[in-house]
């Protein structure tokens, strides 16, 4: 069973989430919040396994709300906002939200979002992916030289093609077939990469790679042999 913490300042679409969310056999709700510090203070109180959360609330923003969750290890943090793409929206990811979805989402593919990022997957509204990457692509937010990022330098090269694939916004499904290896194997170097990085989530390094410029089949190459 999931436990989730709905985090949403108006009661009338916090109760819309909750009815979603509570019509799923495999997830319950276990508390609700009207803003930043109300969910941060239950997320301490109830560890949920996941905290559906609000971008924009009184008292204590989403992003510094996802923050705060996210560092002290309460809960997966999965954003949800009427922005499709704005700084709110980066600063989540830099939080550490496992993803986001638009509020105009379809129920089942909240409900199906929800378990996504509750198994530890990375997730960004498919539409919203698109205007990321192409925001990334048209005005490049690449690191000022300087330390490399904590670990970099010591991801294999296969990690390396897999951080760049999560980049350009790819699935396992797609990074599979990318570099062909199988699925499972696509896990597994995510999961190292996260590790050695230092990063909670594969929204995290999908951000990074983006700052770092890596996009396409040959960005592995801006990496030292």
């Amino acid at each position: 069973m999931i436990r989730v913490l709905v985090a949403e300042d108006q009661s009338a679409v916090r109760a819309g989430l909750v009815l979603i969310l509570g019509s799923a056999p495999d997830i319950e709700v276990v508390g609700e919040a009207a803003d930043g510090e109300q969910a941060v203070a239950t997320a301490r109180a109830l560890r949920p396994d996941l905290v559906l959360m609000d971008i924009q609330m009184p008292r204590l923003d989403g992003v510094s709300a996802t923050r705060q969750v996210v560092s002290e290890g309460l809960a997966d943090v999965l954003v949800l906002t009427t922005f499709d793409l704005d700084e709110y929206v980066f600063g989540a990811l830099r939080a550490g939200a496992g993803g986001f979805l638009l509020k105009n989402t379809e129920a089942k593919d909240l409900i199906e979002g929800v378990r996504t990022v509750a198994r530890g997957e990375g997730l960004i509204a498919p539409a919203v992916t698109r205007k990321l990457i192409a925001e990334f692509a048209a005005k490049p937010v690449r690191r000022e030289p300087g330390p490399a990022p904590v670990g970099l330098d010591t991801l294999t090269r296969r990690e390396r093609e897999v951080l760049s694939c999560l980049g350009d916004g790819l699935s396992n499904a797609e990074i599979a077939m990318r570099l062909g290896m199988a699925e499972a194997t696509v896990k597994t170097h995510v999961s190292r990469l996260l590790g050695k990085l230092e990063l909670r989530s594969r929204v995290q390094a999908a951000v990074l790679a983006q700052e770092l410029g890596l996009r396409g089949a040959d960005s592995c190459n801006w990496f030292r042999p």
